[in-house]
């Protein structure tokens, strides 16, 4: 159980090609954008969709993975836990962001 504590698992597709940094370490990052989408009715009977954007980070061979096979729409599974950062902008405003930070992401 000590596995489960920060585990997630999203199904949707990305908003982009996923983004590649290679590092002089020898280090690669994929960065992806993943929209999940939700469809219910309102109170009205109306039927709505609601679209969730997700930042995913994903590390060297999943990062390769990502580079090698992934395109912008492709569905895909993720798998990892959630990360929280803060960073200081151009401006000197501190910004808060949560990530996934991926083990495992596989096409659908």
């Amino acid at each position: 159980m000590k596995n489960l504590r920060n585990q997630v698992q999203l199904v949707g597709r990305l908003g982009a090609n996923p983004e590649i940094s290679e590092f002089s370490s020898g280090s690669k990052k994929a960065f992806m954008s993943i929209a999940t989408s939700e469809t219910y009715k309102n109170k009205n009977g109306d039927k709505v969709t609601d679209t969730q954007w997700h930042h995913v980070v994903a590390w060297n061979g999943t990062a390769n993975y990502a580079h090698s096979y992934l395109n912008k729409g492709t569905e895909v599974m993720v798998q990892g836990k959630l990360v929280n950062r803060s960073y200081e902008d151009k401006t000197g405003t501190t910004r808060y962001i949560t990530e996934v930070v991926a083990d495992q992401v596989m096409i659908i």
